[in-house]
């Protein structure tokens, strides 16, 4: 780990629980996971959960909020 997320244990038990469950969710016939990559969407942040294998990729970016258009 790196960066902000950086040894943040909780955070990353939080993240495989997020992940276990939406295992979890699979359709009957399907043997590979419903998804590949998740995304956590807060105010400011989103988290951006890559699944490969055993092993979870997370990567935290700022969004870019843009005013809605008016006419």
């Amino acid at each position: 780990s790196a960066g902000e997320l950086e040894n943040d244990e909780r955070t990353a038990a939080v993240l495989s629980e997020l992940v276990s469950t939406a295992c979890g969710l699979r359709l009957p016939r399907g043997h590979e996971p419903p998804f590949k990559r998740l995304s956590v969407v807060f105010g400011e942040h989103s988290l951006l959960v890559t699944v490969s294998g055993q092993k979870l990729f997370v990567v935290k970016r700022q969004n870019h909020v843009q005013e809605p258009i008016t006419a």
